[in-house]
């Protein structure tokens, strides 16, 4: 069953580009910009989706109008049966919303007295929210940070905070727009276990958009790409996964000025002063023997595995579709 519908949604943006010399304050230079060209698509529910591309490709726009904080220029959506931005009142009940740059607890308050008020904005009784507080402050080990004001905290655990208080009121839908941006290794691991474990005991559906690969394939079942507001891809997860994350990098620190690797699937991307990089083709040789082959060598110092940047994932789907 579909909770989400879009069809053809458009949104547009006009900004005055004043012109040069004393003209200027008198002829303005009005112009119009799509930032969403006509996008449609439908989410099942319990689904979690990838939005993704590069910046200023919509994502976050898309998420505003299906979230209600945007009104689209033409075009439909229905969210959980509501029209995000004529029932956005009614819908806020609905849908859990996490956006890094637009935060829904009260900066010079503790986040404590931030849940608290949530909890009578969103009408939870005191037994729900206590159970659910107390599971989300434990997961996310929030204890020692509940008593500072909001804006003492760093990015990171402010993220934190942020998440937590989109789950209070128990949404069947959440957006999330960025959800792993700052945060450490541990962090962004315990949010990725959490946001998987959680939407599939709760039945949640899940939108976000991210360009850590990480989010997308321990998150996401579904990736949608964006670019200059068109949809270029829509696909499961894993079928993404083998067309365009088939490799990952492998960054070997040696004492010796460079490294060489007779691996099938394995081939030298640089090399710098006792520093190589190898880029793996996972679908020929796992990663795992590529590590036992360098140690094999001896002088290894340090070793990184990485997953290609996601500028250059997004970069190959462009490349395949043929867009910009």
């Amino acid at each position: 069953m579909s909770i989400v519908r879009v069809e053809n949604l458009r949104k547009t943006y006009r900004y005055v580009r004043r012109k040069p010399g004393l003209s200027g304050l008198f002829d303005r230079d009005i112009r119009t910009i799509e930032a969403v060209s006509g996008i449609s698509f439908e989410i099942a529910e319990r689904e979690r989706v990838a939005i993704i591309g590069p910046n200023g490709a919509g994502k976050s726009t898309t998420l505003k109008m299906l979230s209600g904080i945007l009104e689209p220029a033409s075009g439909s959506a229905e969210v959980l049966g509501f029209t995000p931005w004529k029932q956005r009142r009614a819908l806020a009940y609905r849908i859990g919303v996490v956006f890094g740059q637009r935060s829904q607890l009260w900066a010079e308050l503790p986040a404590r007295d931030s849940f608290a008020l949530l909890r009578r904005i969103y009408d939870v009784d005191q037994a729900t929210f206590d159970r659910r507080k107390g599971e989300l402050v434990e997961r996310f080990g929030l204890g020692p940070l509940l008593d500072q004001p909001v804006q003492r905290l760093s990015l990171g655990q402010r993220m934190r905070c942020e998440i937590v208080a989109s789950l209070l009121h128990g949404p069947a839908l959440l957006f999330l727009d960025e959800p792993t941006i700052g945060l450490d290794i541990t962090a962004k691991a315990a949010i990725r276990d959490f946001i998987r474990e959680h939407a599939g005991a709760e039945g949640q559906t899940v939108v976000l958009t991210s360009h850590d690969t990480r989010d997308i394939e321990l998150v996401c079942d579904r990736v949608i790409v964006i670019n200059e507001g068109r949809i270029v891809v829509d696909q499961p997860t894993d079928q993404l996964r083998r067309q365009f994350l088939g490799h990952r990098l492998v960054t070997l620190r040696s004492a010796a000025p460079s490294i060489a690797l007779d691996v099938p699937g394995v081939a030298r991307r640089t090399t710098e002063a006792h520093l190589s990089v190898f880029e793996v083709d996972t679908r020929v040789t796992r990663v795992d023997a590529v590590v036992q082959a360098a140690l094999a060598i001896g002088g290894i110092e340090d070793i990184t595995i990485e997953d290609p940047p996601m500028e250059e994932v997004v970069r190959a789907i462009y490349d395949a579709n043929g867009a910009r």
